[in-house]
């Protein structure tokens, strides 16, 4: 309940101080965002589906899934399992080797899961980055998505920079610094991860 609350003052704040903003809330209505506990799957099955389609990345991960009897791995279970089996189900060399990187920082505790919810920003995104195929994009994704903070400007996402582009008359797609002037003028702060999921909706196409 607390958490809708934040939403649903973010939203009055962002409609009372950005007219532009205002009309995309007033279009779409309160953002369905679903924050979790599940950290740990969240971020595996994040290197998973990395440029699939949401329908080809579910197929595979429904297939991991299966080869660990229908429930999400452990970390140890990542790291013993040989890497062709993963390979089997449709993951990339590649992604496997993100996947026991990312088991390998939890078993290790260089990423601190017990306190992610509460770490601030700046160092979970570098906990989060030192994982091999984990940029910064994916951490932003993780923070809003997962972690539900209402405070993070995805400044590389193309989606939020198309709409940013066309909502605010701009010549050009803005550059992270030019996104980052254009929130501090709209007011978008403490908001802007819902500032972000209203411009993706302005698009219809919000990440799932």
């Amino acid at each position: 309940m607390v958490f809708i609350d934040e939403v649903a003052k973010a939203c009055r704040h962002l409609s009372a101080n950005d007219p532009v903003l205002a009309k995309v809330i007033e279009a779409h209505g309160t953002p369905d965002l679903n924050p979790h506990n599940d950290h740990y799957g969240e971020l595996v099955n994040s290197i998973v589906a990395q440029q699939l389609s949401s329908r080809a990345g579910n197929t595979i991960w429904q297939r991991v899934l299966d080869l660990f009897g229908g429930k999400m791995p452990t970390p140890a279970q990542l790291i013993a399992v040989d890497k062709e089996k993963i390979r089997a189900c449709g993951v990339s060399y590649s992604k496997v080797a993100y996947m026991k990187d990312l088991a390998q920082h939890v078993i290790d505790k260089r990423l601190d899961l017990k306190h992610v919810s509460t770490m601030p920003n700046d160092q979970l995104i570098e906990q989060l980055i030192a994982i091999k195929g984990i940029g910064v994009w994916s951490a932003h994704m993780f923070m809003i998505f997962g972690l539900g903070r209402l405070d993070i400007l995805p400044v590389g996402d193309l989606g939020v920079r198309k709409a940013a582009m066309k909502l605010y008359g701009l010549r050009q797609l803005p550059s992270p610094e030019r996104l980052v002037k254009l929130s501090k003028q709209n007011s978008w702060p403490p908001y802007e991860s819902i500032a972000a999921w209203y411009l993706w909706k302005s698009l219809d196409n919000a990440p799932k």
